[in-house]
């Protein structure tokens, strides 16, 4: 059996197969999984780490990003604002922001804690009621209001295609709406389907599965 820090490199791999045009960076989704997982991939240099709960996230890696500064730690679900401050002290990129409310509450956060996040947007791109994130006909006010009025830092724009086995279509979409607001950076693919969201522009990639196993 694959160790995890061969799975890693698997994916990696994979994606330079692939002959990007821009960096693609590894989320190593490491949610619900104990330290155990991570600190071989720690060791072996990989920086970049994902949580989809803010309370989690704080027991877990307080104290290693204390002590590691190069770990750059990613909030990739759903954000209530009554947990923006927490998120903002802890996190250094926030997937998620799919509100006025929550863009408020961290922007509010950021400045009384003088600290300044990367941002991407979660755009609802199949439109469906149970899903977060901005409706795309919303969605270049909704740019607009946190990149000129609240100054959030936005790299870009993220998205959770429906799961109707051709993502494909959704990223390509996403790409296309990503240009149309001049943004770099493209937050889609998860171990599924990433290799077609690198195809399509991604430049980060949420993998948990692919390098830590199925979860328990």
């Amino acid at each position: 059996m694959d160790t995890i820090v061969e799975r890693l490199n698997k994916v990696e791999l994979n994606i330079k197969s692939l002959k990007p045009i821009r960096p693609v960076n590894i989320i190593a989704v490491s949610k619900t999984f104990p330290l155990d997982y991570i600190n071989p991939l720690i060791k072996h240099g990989h920086n970049h780490f994902g949580e989809n709960k803010v309370q989690e996230a704080i027991v877990k890696w307080s104290n290693i990003k204390k002590n590691n500064k190069t770990i750059k730690l990613h909030m990739i679900g759903k954000l209530q604002s009554n947990k923006a401050k927490d998120a903002v002290k802890l996190f250094d990129y926030i997937h998620s922001l799919d509100s006025q409310k929550l863009a408020d509450a961290l922007a509010k956060h950021q400045l009384n804690l003088n600290k300044s996040l990367n941002y991407f947007i979660q755009v609802n791109i199949g439109n469906e009621m149970q899903k977060s994130g901005i409706p795309i006909g919303e969605l270049d006010p909704f740019y607009n209001y946190c990149k000129n009025e609240i100054n959030l830092n936005i790299l870009g724009l993220m998205v959770i295609p429906p799961n109707d086995n051709n993502p494909e279509k959704y990223f390509k979409s996403l790409n296309e709406l990503n240009k149309s607001l001049v943004l770099q950076d493209l937050s889609m693919g998860m171990s599924a389907d990433y290799i077609e969201a690198v195809k399509h522009g991604a430049t980060f990639i949420r993998v948990g599965s692919s390098i830590f196993g199925e979860r328990s």
